[in-house]
């Protein structure tokens, strides 16, 4: 199968002919539909984050199931699905008290002694994510990935599979936002956005998206922002601040900067909640000031959205399917798997909000 792999951080991802094992007892064998470009595969391949290489990046897709293993029984083949990062074992202390997505059992992944899932003609090739979706085909652990109505756009849905479970997940499961809450969100890419369009569902009362970029705007009012500040022309801090007469219940952070998360907590009310969303890279520290802990206020992680994925992405879909989501603004661009490097360069220019790899039915 054609696939896109990171052989050299720094380096363009190279598409490549990659061998693919057959599904083992727990296994899927799905045929890629559709994959976004995530900030995440971007942190990887700049070395922000490290990953053992050569690897097929991509883990935001979905797809249509082709084979299954003998022992799975929560998909079929012919079942339309989107894959989810956060594989989970079903068993442990984080899945039995109801945080799936903090599950880490080696028991979705083959062993060191199995088969490898992929592999080149030139040595070993290593899964990213448990997914590796920029490629045409995924062998996943069948608890990374859930059935879905079939009426569903699949180049739409495969944005449920980061962008939209990550950032409505932060509003509505880590965060908790409440009907009449104020919101600030910093970030204006696609998780930022769907965490704006969480916090919209959820009720909140106001929602200030916060961006570099003027002409993210309107998009950020489209998912359901009440104000927009460009931070490249005020001090978003103060803006917020006055804004809300004293700071927001809860702030998300969605870019992924220590400066960025710091201005997060610093644009709190009293009792309010700051949620990290971004990859902060390896090394970088956040500072804020002690005294801001008397007046209760929080600064947490979040983590795929803290999502009960199974459950979590067939209601995302019923959410858009009833125009609740605004996916449809989500997608800037749709490309080919061999125009991927393209979709990364124009990332970096922080203009658009999801670019989505489509493949050939």
């Amino acid at each position: 199968m054609k696939a896109a792999v990171l052989r050299e951080v720094g380096k363009p991802l190279q598409i490549e002919d990659v061998q693919i094992s057959k599904p083992g007892p727990h296994e899927v064998l799905i045929r890629t539909a559709a994959a976004g470009l995530c900030h995440s595969d971007l942190h990887f391949m700049q070395g922000s984050y490290p990953h053992p290489l050569p690897a097929v990046l991509g883990h935001e897709s979905s797809g249509i199931v082709e084979q299954v293993g003998s022992e799975v029984r929560t998909v079929k083949p012919g079942d339309h699905v989107i894959t989810c990062l956060s594989a989970y074992c079903g068993h442990c202390e984080f899945c039995l008290t109801g945080s799936m997505s903090l599950c880490v059992s080696p028991e979705t992944k083959r062993g060191k002694d199995d088969e490898p899932r992929l592999s080149a003609a030139n040595g070993p090739m290593m899964q990213y994510l448990n997914l590796s979706s920029f490629a045409e085909h995924m062998l996943i652990h069948e608890h990374a990935c859930v059935a879905i109505r079939k009426d569903m756009p699949l180049d739409v849905a495969a944005l449920i599979g980061c962008s939209v479970t990550t950032g409505v997940g932060a509003a509505i499961h880590t965060s908790n936002v409440r009907p009449g809450e104020t919101v600030a969100v910093i970030g204006c890419g696609g998780v930022g956005l769907a965490a704006v369009n969480g916090a919209a569902i959820a009720g909140a009362s106001r929602i200030i998206a916060i961006d570099m970029v003027a002409s993210k705007g309107n998009l950020a009012m489209e998912f359901g922002a009440t104000d927009f500040i460009d931070a490249s022309k005020t001090d978003a801090v103060k803006e917020v601040l006055e804004m809300t007469s004293g700071g927001v219940h809860h702030s998300f952070e969605a870019i992924g900067l220590a400066k960025t998360a710091e201005q997060c907590f610093n644009m709190l009310r009293r009792g309010g909640t700051a949620n990290i969303i971004g990859m902060i890279p390896v090394g970088q520290m956040v500072s804020v000031m002690g005294a801001a802990f008397l007046g209760e206020k929080k600064l947490q992680g979040s983590l795929m959205g803290s999502n009960r994925f199974p459950v979590d992405m067939p209601r995302f879909v019923d959410f858009y399917m009833s125009g609740k989501l605004k996916l449809d603004h989500m997608i800037s661009q749709r490309i080919k798997l061999e125009q991927v490097n393209e979709g990364f360069d124009e990332m970096k220019k922080g203009e658009l909000a999801r670019s989505v790899i489509v493949f050939d039915a």
